[in-house]
């Protein structure tokens, strides 16, 4: 099936989920998906260790818009840090966990699929 034939959001969908189970075969636990709150959203929030990771997925299905890697641009950047902190303190830690901003560039095409994992990338 190619990809013309999803929308937007189905894309995304596939996109999150070929995510999360990547994450998962690393041996991160998921904790959360699709967290909202009033500073923005996370698309998957994971524990690798000690270490939280808040993970960005970016689904591309070519490079004609440019690449999923440069998509991040400084204010979505400050809308993720924003996020991780409202999460960290809703969720009442009493001190500040270690953490990291991962993104998880997808490529997609007629089904086949790379992910290339950036870690840290804040």
């Amino acid at each position: 099936m190619d990809h013309r034939e999803f929308t937007k959001k189905e894309l995304g969908n596939i996109g999150e989920n070929l995510a999360a189970d990547y994450l998962e075969k690393a041996g991160l636990q998921i904790l959360v998906r699709n967290y909202r709150c009033p500073k923005g959203e996370i698309d998957i929030i994971a524990r690798d260790g000690d270490c939280l990771v808040f993970a960005e997925v970016r689904m591309k299905t070519s490079g004609a818009m440019g690449y999923a890697e440069e998509s991040i641009d400084q204010k979505k950047l400050k809308k993720i840090r924003g996020s991780v902190a409202y999460y960290i303190l809703e969720q009442g830690y009493p001190k500040w966990p270690s953490l990291r901003i991962d993104l998880l560039a997808i490529y997609y095409k007629t089904n086949k699929y790379t992910i290339n994992w950036l870690k840290g990338i804040v």
